[in-house]
């Protein structure tokens, strides 16, 4: 599939402030496909611009300014050929990852909740011990029992909360996927970036979060309870990290007494 996305943020500020540095995710990660263009345009214009990759493998762009300004803009566009995972086969059986120091960080996290530990146990007995059984029916159980909303504001809610609500936002969603899977032993990692469906309740394009699952002989492989379906050519993955806190996709501060803030995005995706 073929994706062209424009994506501007507009920060505004009440009197012009002095810029910490920031970080920008906002390329496609190397294994998100063939990366046609990638255009970039900050106003002011930076001091400095570092390209590099991350610990986790994401592109990351570090900018530097010297400009006091009342705002700051980000527009990020590309062109990006996506390709399909071929579908994932009857195995392997559901094990847990072993002592691979690689796979140790996208195992770690806080100690699953009771309730959540109970909830990836029953998906886990229905299963028959597979992991293909287990991933599908957890995307398809959490995409049938949650109220899946917009939630504009906000980190992502732990895996307990959204369990106990029965609603969510992608990124709760997200959370609550990889705990279940982290707690039969599969590790899990967070992926923030833009999917082609453009079914939203307020009719605008978004940013998309769901999570990914490591599947031993396999690699990493996706899935998206929100829509209840398993991630193919789709989505576009701009950074995948073991929490949502690394894959932010605009990350810095500014220096500025008294000064208050807002902020205004627009998303713009063609999917064909």
């Amino acid at each position: 599939m073929r994706f062209s996305v424009r994506h501007e943020t507009v920060y505004r500020y009440s009197a012009p402030v002095r810029f910490a540095p920031h970080r920008l995710r906002l390329t496609p990660r190397v294994d998100a496909g063939l990366l046609h263009r990638h255009d970039l345009d900050v106003g002011p214009d930076p001091l400095g611009r570092d390209d590099a990759l991350d610990a986790y493998g994401n592109r990351v762009i570090d900018l530097a300014f010297d400009t006091p300004a009342d705002a700051l803009r980000i527009e990020s566009r590309f062109v990006l050929e996506t390709v399909a995972p071929p579908p994932l086969a009857a195995g392997p059986p559901l094990l847990p990852a072993g002592r691979d120091p690689d796979l140790a960080p996208w195992l770690a996290g806080p100690d699953p909740d009771p309730s959540v530990a109970a909830f990836a146990a029953e998906i886990a007995a229905t299963s028959g011990g597979r992991t293909d059984r287990f991933l599908s029916t957890l995307c398809r159980t959490l995409f049938e029992r949650t109220d899946r909303h917009i939630r504009p504001d906000g980190a992502a809610r732990s895996a307990a909360e959204t369990l106990a609500l029965g609603s969510g936002a992608c990124r709760d969603l997200t959370v609550l996927f990889m705990a279940a899977a982290r707690v039969v032993g599969l590790p899990a990692r967070f992926v923030s970036g833009y999917q082609a469906r453009a079914e939203t309740p307020d009719g605008r394009r978004h940013l998309h979060a769901w999570p990914e699952v490591h599947v031993a002989g396999v690699g990493w492989r996706g899935w998206d309870p929100t829509h209840g379906v398993a991630v193919g050519d789709g989505h576009v993955a701009l950074s995948a990290a073991p929490d949502q806190a690394a894959t932010m996709p605009i990350e810095g501060g500014y220096f500025g007494d008294g000064v208050t803030a807002t902020l205004a995005y627009r998303v713009e995706i063609d999917a064909s």
